[in-house]
């Protein structure tokens, strides 16, 4: 931005202070195009006067879908024109967000035509965003993403875009294939994605054990977690080296264990399996020594919200 736009938005450069990653700094990057400067300008004046100026104006959409697209307009559209219409478009992502790099420059080629180049990657359900397009660019966007092998996530009262974990692709401790059950329910329920006819939003998640990495207990109304039914594998061996490498087994693990189903004698490390609810914690304490079952399938939990 120009040292004049810089000094017009002194609330948004605060942002731009500390170590972490500033979204106010990125967008000032793409500051030479219209809409992300008076997206910029628009959003300093919102903290200025601590409320929003964008809203909701109607639906909008491609043809034939009910979800895909939320439309988001400027109150203050004589302003800050280029923001007059600013909607957003969710990508249906691969599972696990595998992606190639030509498929993510694809994916930017797109957007740079029609949008306005800004992306968040991902949104909490999974989505691919695509921060900022007008009414008019909607479908000749749509209709780029379906020919190069892409399509709409969900939106409104319908089953958003299920997401998943890397699960059996890099993580040693997934129970069942997580990328396979989110590809499927995907394919599976089209017309749940695209054509709205639920009274609520509905989300799938699935975790490929306890630790849930895609926060499926939080962010979903059905989460599928990897489990398992048989012992935790224990290496006696590895145990021990973690107790010479300065590990306290009693306080660390057998302490801390929810259910205090374990004990340490200094030479043995005893879990009562019966009493275990697959914490994992002990298993990310020593993932050396201690492993998942060998027998593993997935927990069904419905209605999962946070407490």
């Amino acid at each position: 931005m120009t040292e004049e736009k810089k000094a017009s938005t002194p609330l948004l450069d605060e942002l731009e202070d500390g170590p972490w990653p500033s979204f106010v700094k990125e967008m000032k990057k793409e500051a030479h195009r219209p809409m992300t400067r008076d997206a910029l300008l628009q959003l300093e004046r919102s903290y200025e006067e601590h409320l929003s100026h964008w809203k909701h104006g109607g639906l909008v959409g491609v043809m034939g879908y009910g979800g895909g697209v939320i439309g988001r307009y400027s109150d203050l559209a004589d302003e800050f024109p280029a923001v007059a219409e600013f909607h957003t478009h969710r990508v249906n992502q691969p599972s696990a967000w595998f992606y190639t790099s030509d498929a993510l420059r694809t994916l930017c080629d797109i957007w740079d035509r029609h949008g306005s180049g800004l992306t968040n990657m991902h949104g909490s359900t999974g989505d691919i965003v695509f921060l900022g397009s007008t009414t008019e660019a909607i479908e000749p966007l749509f209709a780029d993403l379906t020919k190069a092998g892409w399509d709409l996530g969900g939106s409104g009262s319908n089953m958003r875009t299920p997401s998943c974990c890397v699960g059996p692709a890099r993580c040693e401790w997934a129970c069942y294939d997580t990328l396979d059950a989110c590809y499927n329910i995907t394919q599976h329920f089209q017309d749940e994605l695209h054509r709205p006819f639920f009274p609520y939003k509905y989300k799938f998640k699935f975790a490929g054990c306890p630790n849930d990495c895609v926060a499926s207990i939080a962010r979903s109304d059905c989460s599928v977690i990897g489990v398992w039914k048989d012992d935790i594998q224990i290496n006696q061996e590895r145990v021990k080296e973690y107790e010479k490498a300065g590990t306290d087994i009693n306080a660390e693990a057998c302490g801390l264990c929810p259910t205090r189903c374990m004990e340490w004698d200094g030479t043995t490390l005893d879990i009562d399996n019966s009493n275990c609810v697959k914490c994992m914690h002990c298993i990310n304490l020593m993932p050396k020594a201690l492993k998942p079952g060998n027998e593993r399938g997935a927990t069904i939990l419905i209605g999962s919200k946070a407490p």
